[in-house]
């Protein structure tokens, strides 16, 4: 098999020839730059580290990374990364490390007192800033945290442009003719986390608690945004790519960040309108991101529309593999999962992680249904000997031994 038909096999609840193996193919599969470079030195391999997603600092995962490591997938990542910051021309960069990168030419953040940046936006509210010392631009004001409602009830929400989707059509269209990886195309979806972004995490729960009137009409307007969007991103690119990437992390390490009662009410049909959009026009899986704790969700999910789920956080509550693989993997691929991110990648020994990924390859993989990635991104301070310890582990795996 190659790795496209590795993938589809997995996807179709098969198990093929071998796991079939993710990284980088979306922006929570990925690698911090900074661990990349580390990685890249550790393997004795040259090129330069690109930064694709700026907040996350994740690094585009190129050849021969791929092919040393038996990655099945690539990503088709959206070309805008923050509004009016493309990836499409390169400028030096310093990563937090002091290690060289490339990143886009359109990103000018601002340096700060203390050597941080900042990247601000309009009104010179500062949108995402990172310390001196930190590894990622976190997110700071959020822009309509004082709109009123009917701002809020008649926002505009931007459009994916027509260059850039001419642009993901060409790329698409190379990566599926030149290539014989399972392509991912990141596309978003994003209904929670919009609004958390723009009305500020904590100020959008509570809104969503009070149940205020001009809620509904918000969640609308995201709604109708994705799927005038979604249309026209399906008409790019929907006959190169096997998968297409939805996200809204509705899970926190306890429980889920809203009841099953309201994701039914608030978020459920608007997913299931685009999802189902998704599975009516094209042949693309539909992948959905979400961390956390969200067992109580997973049924309600697999009713709107979900075929895979990721990252498969098992280090929160109730997310135990065992149960989840008994419970939903019938219906439900698991894409990741794989190694214990938050402990036994960045700390533990390069026995430890390959015994950490082959005691849950045991679980998901057999009987297929499964893609394996490490759950979430690999972090910077990851030794390199891990992160190749764990796809080792993951390429040599096998059923009966």
């Amino acid at each position: 098999m190659n790795s496209r038909e590795r993938v589809l096999a997995a996807l179709r609840h098969e198990e093929p020839d071998r796991v079939p193996i993710d990284l980088g193919g979306m922006a929570s599969t990925g690698i911090h730059a900074v661990a990349y470079n580390r990685l890249k030195r550790h393997l004795g391999l040259n090129g330069t580290t690109q930064v694709f997603d700026i907040t996350q600092h994740l690094a585009e995962v190129k050849e021969p990374v791929r092919s040393r490591l038996g990655v099945d997938v690539v990503a088709l990542p959206r070309i805008e990364v923050l509004p009016g910051v493309r990836n499409i021309h390169w400028q030096p960069w310093t990563l937090p490390d002091g290690s060289p990168a490339e990143i886009s030419a359109d990103f000018q953040p601002v340096r700060t007192a203390d050597g941080g940046w900042e990247v601000h936006g309009p009104g010179g509210i500062v949108l995402y800033r990172m310390p001196r010392g930190g590894f990622y631009f976190d997110p700071v004001e959020a822009p309509l945290a004082h709109a009123d409602p009917d701002t809020l009830r008649s926002l505009e929400l931007p459009r994916i442009g027509d260059e850039e989707l001419h642009l993901l059509r060409e790329r698409a269209r190379a990566l599926y003719t030149e290539t014989d990886y399972a392509i991912v195309g990141a596309f978003g979806g994003n209904l929670l986390e919009v609004g958390q972004s723009l009305r500020g995490w904590t100020q959008f729960m509570i809104d969503l608690a009070s149940a205020l009137g001009w809620l509904e009409d918000f969640l609308e307007r995201i709604a109708e945004m994705w799927m005038d969007n979604l249309a026209r991103y399906l008409d790019a690119v929907g006959e190169y790519i096997q998968v297409i990437q939805f996200g809204d992390d509705l899970g926190e390490q306890q429980r889920p960040l809203i009841s099953p009662a309201m994701y039914r009410r608030l978020f459920k049909p608007r997913h299931a309108r685009m999802f189902g959009y998704v599975h009516a026009h094209s042949d693309c899986a539909v992948f959905l991101h979400s961390c956390g704790s969200i067992y109580e969700l997973i049924p309600d999910l697999i009713e709107a529309g979900v075929d895979v789920l990721n990252p498969v956080q098992t280090s929160a509550a109730r997310m135990d593999p065992a149960r989840l693989k008994r419970e939903f993997g019938d219906r439900l691929v698991f894409w990741g999962g794989g190694c214990h991110t938050q402990r036994v990648l960045p700390r533990g020994t390069p026995a430890e992680v390959a015994a950490d990924v082959r005691e849950r390859l045991r679980v998901f993989a057999t009987g297929g249904g499964y893609i394996f990635a490490a759950i979430h991104n690999i972090l910077p301070e990851v030794p390199p000997e891990n992160v190749v310890a764990m796809f080792d582990a993951a390429r040599s795996w096998s059923a009966g031994g």
